[in-house]
């Protein structure tokens, strides 16, 4: 595009569809089914909730029937298979008895203790023992926890340094990120602090966690409680705090909605709750006979009062083998109820619990009779990046009891890298966005790697100044590639795990012009995609719409047939990890 045509950032003036154009739209069968509208015979209804404090200078989002008014743009988007782009991990069905097998032999296989080894002669010495001490200890400090345990076994030198506070209070530390402890209170060691919550710690360690509760979802953060000695999981939640849109002085056709989100934890009850003094570790101590921890896939937890009918257990889940999520997921709604879906790049993938929205909640295919067969029968079939939470009702006395209203519930988490700024990938996080009548929602901004970005670091050229060198930095490094909003907590219209806006290129491919007027100058503007639907998904659509790039912490999204602008901002999630 040529710098002259760049003068007005925004074709404010919605683009209106002629008659013509309507009537075409429509005119066959194919084309119906191409543009997504309804067809003849399905009545769609408004049952969104209007916000009287804010207005729109175009079509009204909220009114149901307008959704098919807004002109729909091509969506080219890929063939999503992240799993593959995060270095999957997958197994083939007949590999997890190999694996559960590996680590039940793993102790003997590694040769290490006296009834293994090659020499029967009670005065050969383990050469590992005439190193220093503090080698000693800083090799064992490259030891999973059970590898640390298997080395306790060799001898009584080994087990003294696989057994000392500093190893266990690293692997503590390792899976509480940002949250430095200072005691391991009320476990009287380190080691006994991380055997209590032992297979549970990577709850902590990966922290962020979002749920396939129908269309809506729920996005929790995990972390750990000292006072208590708990692992706790609560609900992340934002309100605005100003409500209300103004015109926008450029453009009174366009309404500019305000912003200022309040982020925070749902304190008043935990979604998960995992304390040191679980009935199994209770056992244990009373008990020499359990002196070895067992595997329980299924783990209740102590929420609820005495009073409260309503019970929660803790389940490990089972990943996909590559050959059941290859002939499970498609790409249309709602995946095959695989979970996460394919918008979200993920290591591990699960058959989730549809709760009766869609025909297939109810085929026995997805009943409790077959969760059986995705729960991990060992610790090698576990999952580290998935959950579930299953919860019931208990209705009259306890031995007469009624056992009602189960929801089983799946909840996933995000690799690091996906959330994690950096200097090329600057909106890379987890925001927050102004949804109007559905309220805030949280997102996941994503700037996958492109396979050609692999090059050298760029460095000052000779005479160059460190302003002329940030302005080249921007536009070879920053301005590039694709960025893609997906929904961790959704709506009645698009749902969580799906794109809620999508910019093809930041890079001269998309670049519309830099803002000019306030409340925006010095944006850089680019296009973008915006994704709408009816009422539970059906008739989604992506239509043209704007991304204004504010800083990398705040974004706006033009929606263009709607005539208004809703802002985005970022989280910050280690705030929360450190009760207060």
């Amino acid at each position: 595009m040529a710098e002259e045509g760049r003068g007005r950032v925004w074709h404010t003036k919605p683009t209106t569809i002629s008659s013509d154009d309507a009537s075409s739209s429509t005119a066959t069968p194919g084309d119906e089914e191409a543009s997504g509208s309804v067809p003849s015979g399905f009545k769609t209804g408004t049952i969104n909730v209007h916000n009287p404090a804010v207005s729109y200078g175009g079509i009204d989002p909220e009114i149901e029937e307008n959704v098919l008014l807004v002109k729909a743009v091509p969506a080219e988007l890929p063939r999503l298979d992240h799993h593959r782009e995060l270095g999957c991990d997958l197994v083939d069905d007949d590999d997890f008895d190999v694996l559960g097998k590996r680590s039940s032999t793993s102790a003997a296989s590694r040769d290490l203790s006296p009834a293994n080894s090659s020499s029967s002669s009670p005065s050969d010495t383990i050469p590992l023992l005439d190193l220093p001490p503090e080698l000693i200890d800083a090799i064992l400090a490259w030891l999973t926890p059970l590898e640390l345990a298997a080395v306790s076994l060799v001898c009584r030198v080994l087990r003294n340094h696989a057994n000392s506070e500093t190893q266990w209070k690293r692997l503590v530390l390792s899976n509480l990120p940002g949250n430095r402890i200072s005691s391991p209170y009320p476990c009287k060691s380190w080691r006994s602090l991380y055997i209590s919550h032992d297979p549970y710690w990577f709850l902590t360690k990966h922290k962020i966690w979002f749920c396939d509760r129908e269309l809506t979802g729920q996005m929790i953060i995990v972390r750990y409680d000292e006072r208590r000695g708990c692992i706790e999981g609560y609900q992340l939640v934002a309100t605005r705090s100003k409500e209300g849109s103004e015109p926008w002085l450029a453009d009174k056709d366009v309404h500019i909605h305000h912003f200022e989100p309040t982020v925070k934890l749902h304190l008043d009850k935990p979604i998960l709750q995992l304390n040191v003094d679980s009935l199994e570790n209770i056992m244990r101590e009373k008990s020499s006979s359990l002196a070895f921890r067992h595997f329980f896939s299924e783990q209740p937890m102590r929420i609820s009062n005495g009073t409260d009918p309503r019970f929660t257990n803790f389940l490990l889940a089972k990943p996909l083998s590559k050959q059941a999520l290859a002939g499970r997921m498609v790409d249309e709604f709602p995946h095959g109820y695989v979970w996460p879906p394919p918008a979200v790049p993920a290591r591990h993938r699960v058959t989730g619990q549809p709760a009766g929205v869609h025909p297939l909640a109810t085929s026995i295919d997805y009943t409790r009779s077959t969760a059986a067969m995705w729960q991990p029968r060992s610790r090698s079939e576990a999952s580290d990046q998935i959950f579930r939470i299953r919860q019931w009702m208990e209705m009259g006395p306890p031995t007469l009891g009624v056992h009602i209203a189960e929801e089983v519930v799946t909840y996933s988490t995000l690799d690091p890298v996906l959330y994690t700024p950096t200097a090329e990938k600057p909106w890379r996080g987890i925001w927050v966005g102004d949804y109007s009548g559905h309220g805030c929602e949280f997102l996941l901004i994503n700037q996958p790697d492109d396979a050609e970005e692999d090059e050298k670091p760029l460095t000052r050229l000779e005479g160059e100044t460190e302003a002329e060198f940030q302005e080249r930095f921007l536009h070879r490094r920053v301005y590039r590639g694709r960025l893609e909003a997906i929904k961790l907590t959704g709506d009645a219209n698009v749902p969580r795990g799906e794109y809620t806006f999508v910019a093809d290129d930041l890079g001269e491919d998309g670049f519309m012009g830099t803002a000019r007027e306030p409340p925006f100058e010095g944006a850089r503007v680019v296009k973008s995609k915006g994704h709408i639907a009816h009422m539970g998904f059906y008739n989604d659509r992506y239509i043209e719409s704007q991304l204004l790039l504010l800083s990398y912490n705040r974004l706006a999204q033009y929606w263009v047939g709607f005539g208004h602008i809703s802002f985005f901002e970022r989280v910050d999630i280690d705030r929360f990890l450190v009760p207060e």
